[in-house]
């Protein structure tokens, strides 16, 4: 089933130095960019981490040091690579876990004011667990009638999950063919704020604290009556895009 698209969907794999969001690194990206009128392109990248990476992340993906030594770092590709997203909704396997919250944070340490507010976000790994409760693998295997060679390449990997989405659209009924309803309805499991879930909407959408001695209280609450916790996040060890949205809950309240 070819895709309906309003805007370009970017299906992209991230190879890393392991699964920390905060302190680990890209080391390998691959998308394959879908344009509403079914053109496809597909690039692929290795990028130099700045630190090493642990042979227990090589044992998986198979980049070594040496492998990227002469790699372009992230900041030396993020704003081309910012150009190339421009405008485009973005999709993945297990990627509102990891994919998008480590890229959040390659771009905001590189200085590069990359909005994620402004795009839907179509996680093929939900969708599946959804139905089917499977990896990467055997969705290929159930969707697709194929075995997946070269699994944990980056590339393999993307196009893996772009033919797993199409195939899932053509088997579901109620899967509906828009690129809203399934950011919305099938590619989340929770009320996430922030990409790591430290900040999330209760019942009544507004964002509450997800951690700590203040799980579950407003955060405007929070820091109108403890402002010094404010100053505990952002110098503390927390995500960027974390930060970013405790910032712009606390200038929106100063601003009322």
């Amino acid at each position: 089933m070819k895709l309906n698209l309003k805007n370009p969907l970017v299906f992209f794999d991230l190879e890393t130095t392991g699964i920390n969001i905060t302190r680990d690194r890209i080391v390998e990206i691959s998308f394959l960019k879908v344009y509403p009128n079914g053109k496809e392109e597909i690039k692929s990248r290795r990028i130099n981490p700045e630190m090493p990476i642990p042979p227990e992340a090589t044992a998986i993906h198979g980049i070594s040091d040496e492998d990227v030594k002469d790699c372009p770092t992230f900041k030396q590709i993020a704003k081309s690579l910012a150009d190339q997203l421009e405008g485009c909704d973005l999709a993945g396997f297990n990627s509102s876990r990891f994919d998008v919250p480590l890229l959040a944070e390659e771009f905001l340490r590189a200085g590069i004011d990359f909005d994620m507010s402004k795009r839907k976000f179509v996680d093929v790994q939900i969708i599946f667990h959804k139905k089917e409760q499977r990896t990467l693998e055997a969705a290929y295997r159930f969707y697709c009638n194929k075995e997946l060679e070269n699994a944990h390449s980056a590339e393999a990997d993307t196009v893996a999950t772009y033919e797993v989405l199409k195939s899932q659209l053509d088997r579901y009924p109620d899967l509906e063919n828009d690129i809203e309803k399934l950011s919305n309805e099938f590619s989340s499991f929770n009320n996430n704020v922030d990409f790591a879930g430290r900040i999330v909407l209760n019942e009544k959408g507004i964002e509450v604290f997800n951690f700590g001695k203040h799980k579950g209280k407003p955060v405007s609450e929070v820091f109108k009556n403890e402002p010094s916790y404010y100053s505990w996040i952002m110098d503390g060890d927390f995500p960027l895009n974390t930060k970013q949205v405790v910032t712009k809950i606390r200038l929106r309240e100063m601003n009322k």
